[in-house]
């Protein structure tokens, strides 16, 4: 994949925003281990394992259907269905005319789960390196179209309430495949050949995104292993003695990414940011970032507790992009390893892999 994503002094092949992109969907968890091992050794082919996913899928699902769905309705019609409208009926006199106004709800395959995976369909077929798989997509997008799904995406609010039951749970793949494939790429015209991916909106989505994706990378490699992952959880102060009027005021403190391993007795807080680990200081030309240090700090301090004897040897990790150069120190304070390291981004996909994997091992010089 062509391109790189710039923000700041911090440049990242495209390739690997997908990657990051991949390791923060539903699809990665998803994925077989072969299918894992295949995308990172090359994050180029994301594209077409996306597709080649979504279109079996698809395919699979059109054996039996497409599902279908309720839109409501408003016609004017010579007889009642579902509710009448009485104004509408009564100011433009229907009744006159044989006619009521009705708003019922009707039974659609033009749901907003079926625009979505044609929407993705369409976009795949112009990403896809392998031609008979853009075919495949092509395919499948008339299909669609011939069925009287309307080549329309859905509108954010409506991808974020899909929901599945019990008779539709075998479509979750489709449609972690589809949201995936709609949030890949689109060429850039001010940069020719270059892919930025759509939702790209600067630093604050960057920030996010490698959250996201580190908590979902840890997530699929790691719970294999005994480690319980969660991702965004809040912690709360230990407070005695509370006024009424504290908790209206008092700061949340949410956790980016928790790791825990009881059987190791192993507790990793990880906060991650999206600049450099470094920033001039007042007496010396580089130092670290004080207000971070103190709120990892706050993290691990005020969850001591004795009856919870992960608490008071949890290890803080702030993790951070490589900005020109790698940086991996640590230090044990009152009993809690805080570790201050990078990821870089611009590496290949394996170096990635390796590198997230050796900060959740123990530091070799303050194991």
């Amino acid at each position: 994949m062509v391109g790189t994503v710039t923000s700041g002094n911090l440049r990242i092949p495209v390739r690997n925003i997908w990657l990051l992109m991949l390791y923060a969907s539903h699809l990665f968890r998803q994925l077989d281990q072969q299918q894992r091992v295949a995308v990172e050794e090359n994050p180029d082919d994301i594209a077409d394992l996306i597709a080649e996913i979504l279109t079996h899928e698809v395919q699979r699902r059109l054996a039996r259907n497409l599902s279908f769905g309720w839109r409501t309705q408003q016609a004017e019609i010579d007889r009642v269905r579902g509710r009448i409208d009485l104004r509408r009926t009564e100011t433009r006199r229907l009744l006159e005319k044989g006619k009521v106004a009705c708003r019922f709800e009707e039974l659609t395959i033009d749901t907003p789960r079926n625009r979505l995976v044609l929407a993705a369909l369409s976009r795949l077929a112009g990403l896809v390196q392998r031609g008979e798989l853009a075919h495949r997509c092509r395919s499948l997008v008339g299909r669609f179209s011939r069925l009287g799904v309307l080549n329309e995406a859905p509108s954010r609010n409506e991808v974020s309430v899909i929901s599945f039951g019990h008779f539709d749970a075998g479509d979750r793949r489709m449609v972690y495949a589809a949201k995936l494939a709609l949030d890949l790429a689109l060429p850039n015209e001010d940069s020719g050949n270059v892919l930025l991916p759509e939702p790209f909106r600067g630093i604050e989505w960057l920030r996010g995104l490698f959250e996201k994706g580190v908590a979902g990378f840890y997530d699929v490699t790691l719970s294999p292993d005994g480690w319980q992952v969660s991702h965004g959880k809040t912690i709360r102060w230990p407070m005695d003695n509370p006024t009424p009027g504290i908790g209206n005021i008092l700061p949340s403190m949410k956790t980016d990414i928790l790791l825990n391993h009881p059987a190791l007795q192993r507790r990793i807080i990880i906060d991650t940011k999206f600049n450099s680990i470094l920033s001039p200081g007042r007496y010396r030309p580089e130092s670290l970032r004080s207000d971070y240090l103190y709120q990892l700090y706050s993290y691990l301090k005020t969850q001591e507790a004795p009856d919870d004897p992960l608490s008071l040897t949890s290890i803080g990790v702030l993790m951070h992009p490589a900005i020109s150069k790698a940086v991996d120190e640590a230090m044990v304070v009152q009993g809690h390893l805080i570790r201050f390291a990078t990821v870089d981004l611009s590496a290949d996909a394996g170096s990635i892999r390796l590198n997230l994997l050796a900060l959740v091992e123990p530091h070799p010089y303050c194991a």
